[in-house]
């Protein structure tokens, strides 16, 4: 129960400080975000449509998208988390809380990639171009990070082009890489981990595991101790898929064992075809 509550309570921690970045430090500004707000902001600058309604009718069709491609778990917490933006988007008033626009870049993107990589440690995410990387990555072996910072690329080269305007297509830049650092210090998306599971639920845990796209190797064991038997399921997955992995453990069999090593690489099929 405390866990559901901490998991709620950052993604809408999350949501609020993604909110205030946007509105006290980068639309100000006119700077682009990454992902779908940025797009969001793309067009909000040039049309008198608002910016926060514009984030969250983009952000459905991708979201109706994770949820047939993701786990349901995942792509839940993440509709909670562009719902919480797009409301506080609406509340917090859009005002420069700094003059220089380098000085906002750089907080702007630090707040963002906060309340983002709160969202990614509870098991989220905040929609858009997350998802989409996401579902890229579950049929070929990219980081998410690499197939995020393409799609970002091509927005920052739209406001290049539609603003004529370097310094703001560099401060964007500044503010995407910051916001993906901070990403990075709070979830590391694509680095791989191998989960050895001591069940004893093995066909109900199947059942799920074996609709993820990693595949399963089941191991027979015996407890040194009691001497009895057990199965053993291990899998490799990514830090990236973790969370939604660990929530299916907990729900399907809470007495298992698990162990969770950091894996340096993997040869052969990553993927489940």
């Amino acid at each position: 129960m405390l866990k559901r509550l901490w998991t709620y309570f950052s993604i809408l921690f999350g949501g609020i400080i993604i909110a205030a970045g946007f509105n006290l430090f980068l639309i100000p500004h006119h700077l682009l975000s990454g992902g779908v707000s940025g797009v969001a902001m793309l067009i909000g600058y040039f049309t008198p449509l608002n910016i926060s309604i514009l984030y969250f009718v983009l952000n459905i069709p991708i979201l109706l998208a994770g949820w047939f491609q993701l786990g349901k778990h995942f792509v839940v917490l993440s509709v909670l988390s562009v719902l919480v933006t797009t409301v506080f988007l609406e509340i917090i008033p859009v005002s420069a809380v700094a003059t220089d626009m380098l000085l906002s870049a750089v907080f702007g993107g630090i707040l963002v990639g906060f309340g983002t990589g709160l969202s990614f440690r509870v098991g989220g995410s905040t929609g858009g171009f997350d998802i989409i990387g996401s579902i890229v990555t579950k049929y070929r072996d990219f980081p998410v990070g690499s197939v995020l910072v393409s799609l970002n690329a091509i927005v920052i080269l739209a406001v290049t082009y539609l603003e004529n305007d370097w310094n703001l297509a560099l401060a964007s830049m500044v503010s995407i890489y910051l916001a993906g650092k901070m990403i990075d210090m709070l979830h590391i998306s694509h680095i791989k981990v191998t989960v050895f599971i001591v069940t004893n639920q093995t066909e109900a845990l199947l059942e799920k595991l074996l609709k993820r796209p990693r595949g399963v190797t089941k191991i027979k064991t015996q407890g040194a101790f009691s001497h009895k038997e057990k199965d053993m399921l291990m899998t490799v997955t990514t830090k990236y898929e973790l969370a939604e992995l660990k929530h299916i453990i907990t729900q399907t069999d809470p007495d298992a064992f698990v162990n969770i090593v950091e894996t340096v690489a993997v040869m052969g099929q990553f993927r489940k075809n």
